[in-house]
């Protein structure tokens, strides 16, 4: 039985930036291998893998070599797909069922706009000294995915070239290094490292700005902010504070389509 899937850039308005992302349709039940083997296959950060239900949709998430509680840029992707292509009007949204609980997704405007939980850090101490990181760290913390590190200066964040062995030896999900943004039209920029998870850096990271929403909402004093991920690709991302909710807000591209024929 075929299975449809499509390649799409996640977080961008344009091909071939942001973050691509797999996303799958699936036609009937599946095996988690054959899922990691098609993750595997797509080498994105994450493909996803959808399965019609009664009320929305199953979704599961998989980077080439483990599967993960929560990913925004193929949840964003999925959502693209399933209203571009047919499968859903885009006047409703759509409702997942994931292993971080219930999502949706709605089409507001020109912009996907995805509900999902805050993920805020909390104050914590890195393992050993990163290198790559200087003397002048601002904040370090942790939830229950991510390492967060607050330099001074957005330069300092662009400018990082990290040891990936290093980051590797920190365990959990990744590690998020973020600053306030000097640039015009911006609140705060990024980068999202996670070795762990097969990918040495993220392009545009959804899940990511579930943490950074809350902790430069504290900050900044603000509850709907733009954040750009400084990834060689580069990806926008917006995000509201809504109680304990995070809206992410951003817009996708399809790159291209086909069939699993095995």
């Amino acid at each position: 039985m075929a299975h449809r899937i499509f390649a799409v850039d996640a977080f961008t308005d344009r091909p071939f930036a942001g973050n691509p992302a797999g996303v799958c349709i699936l036609e009937a039940p599946v095996g988690d291998a054959w899922m990691q083997s098609v993750a595997a296959e797509m080498n994105h950060a994450e493909t996803a893998f959808l399965q019609k239900t009664a009320d929305g949709y199953n979704l599961r998430w998989f980077t080439p070599t483990v599967e993960v509680e929560l990913c925004g840029h193929a949840t964003l992707a999925s959502a693209h797909v399933l209203w571009t292509k047919g499968f859903e009007p885009d006047t409703d949204p759509i409702r997942f069922s994931t292993k971080s609980g219930i999502l949706t997704a709605s089409f507001v405007g020109a912009r996907i706009v995805l509900d999902f939980p805050s993920e805020p850090p909390s104050p914590a101490e890195l393992p050993f000294r990163l290198g790559i990181l200087g003397d002048d760290i601002l904040y370090v913390g942790k939830n229950r995915m991510d390492w967060i590190v607050q330099l001074p200066t957005e330069n300092d964040v662009r400018g990082l070239q990290p040891d990936m062995n290093e980051v590797l030896r920190l365990g959990e999900r990744g590690l998020i290094i973020t600053a306030k943004a000097d640039t015009s039209g911006i609140d705060f920029v990024s980068r999202f490292f996670a070795p762990q998870s097969g990918v040495d850096e993220d392009p545009a990271t959804g899940s990511a700005h579930c943490c950074l929403a809350p902790f430069w909402s504290e900050r900044l004093g603000l509850t709907s902010m733009v954040g750009y991920q400084a990834s060689p690709r580069g990806g926008t991302v917006g995000v509201q504070m809504v109680g304990n909710r995070v809206h992410l807000l951003g817009t996708a591209v399809t790159f291209l389509e086909g069939e699993i024929c095995c």
